[in-house]
């Protein structure tokens, strides 16, 4: 973080979602010296998710004004309607649509808050962007110059780090990006939004789809892909019960289908395949060697961002660890880079859906972030 006798100097547009960690972060930049306006970013929402009571935009829009009020701050709305209905809600309609399991968290991150947001406050003058990521950014040694002069590191809190979310981000948003409460856990935010009298600080922590409230994504998505009864496959090909739609399953997954004929084991069902021309889905039980039979070692990742600006070559044989979820366990693996691809090696099976994301991280710095083919 800037000294607070440089960071005078230095004026930041911090994204205000509403919540207490973003009100957190501008309250302790203000608190260093720093030139401080809040950000309230407007994202598109469909009339049907207002009319459902759903959308809290409006209500998150008030909170973000009244923290700026109390920290005595200029506040400003930026309307990114056409870039989140474009490059978020768009493209995980197409991927779904396309049988993959795209992660709009990423998207949104990528095409908004480090998009549009950000190239948007370096247009008005801002020397940084903030938010109230639970993540951190790392100066290394600048020497040999700026390529990969900057590291993205795991936030301290592992129960909300949200590294995984960040992996698109380059050395170019790095180099101007803070993240305030990334080296706090949950409680020491909480506290500080008390002690800073924040009108937001016993608010609870937004669930569901980034920036859609309280809704998930198959919900969601219900709204834009017809959902159409199909059949839940056994093994042998026999049908075994039925769901509401192959586009809405993943490889892997043990919900949102219903078996009607129980068999004599009492052990949870998975999906193993899916047949979109005949929206059927096969589900198998957990072999009694322990595994399913779509589960590999390998993967191959595309859309890969290293986000040191180059590629490195991994140590042969050196042990990294993989995340393949938020929040998820990171999975020890060897990483094999190409010119433009990645190809990872867990130490055990284990399925991953084509679209999802996968980070590499050595120890807690993020290295690569991809998706999977």
């Amino acid at each position: 973080m800037t000294s607070p006798s440089h960071a005078k100097k230095k004026k930041v547009f911090v994204g205000l979602s509403g919540g207490v960690d973003s009100a957190v972060s501008a309250a302790l930049l203000k608190e260093r010296g720093f030139d401080v306006t809040g950000i309230f970013i407007k994202v598109w929402q469909p009339e049907w998710l207002e009319a459902s009571g759903g959308c809290t935009w409006r209500e998150d829009r008030l909170d973000a004004m009244r923290v700026c009020v109390r920290l005595g701050i200029p506040f400003f709305t930026l309307d990114l309607e056409k870039e989140y209905k474009r490059d978020v809600v768009d493209y995980m309609i197409a991927e779904y649509k396309a049988g993959r399991t795209p992660n709009p968290d990423v998207m949104c991150n990528r095409s908004v808050k480090f998009g549009g947001f950000f190239d948007w406050a370096m247009e008005q003058g801002a020397d940084y962007v903030a938010t109230g990521h639970y993540a951190q950014v790392r100066r290394k040694d600048a020497s040999g110059g700026d390529v990969g002069a900057f590291e993205l590191v795991a936030g301290t809190d592992p129960g909300k780090d949200q590294s995984y979310f960040l992996w698109t981000l380059t050395q170019r948003e790095l180099a101007k990006t803070l993240f305030p409460v990334g080296g706090m856990v949950k409680s020491e935010t909480r506290r500080l939004a008390r002690r800073f009298h924040l009108p937001v600080s016993e608010k609870k922590d937004s669930q569901g789809l980034c920036f859609m409230g309280k809704i998930d994504a198959k919900e969601f998505l219900s709204h834009y892909i017809e959902p159409k009864r199909g059949d839940v496959l056994g093994e042998s090909g026999r049908v075994i019960g039925f769901h509401d739609g192959a586009l809405f399953l993943t490889l892997g997954e043990r919900h949102g289908f219903t078996i009607t004929e129980k068999g004599p084991e009492d052990a949870p069902y998975y999906v193993i395949g899916r047949d979109f021309k005949k929206n059927t889905v096969t589900v198998a039980h957990v072999s009694p060697e322990g595994g399913l039979s779509i589960e590999k070692n390998e993967y191959e990742l595309k859309s890969v961002n290293w986000i040191s600006g180059h590629s490195p070559v991994p140590e042969a044989g050196k042990a990294y660890g993989a995340r393949i979820r938020h929040l998820g366990q990171l999975l020890p693996c060897t990483v094999k880079a190409g010119k433009s691809n990645v190809k990872i090696a867990f130490n055990d099976k284990l399925v991953i859906a084509p679209g999802q994301s996968v980070v590499i991280y050595d120890g807690d710095t993020c290295l690569i972030g991809g998706v999977v083919l």
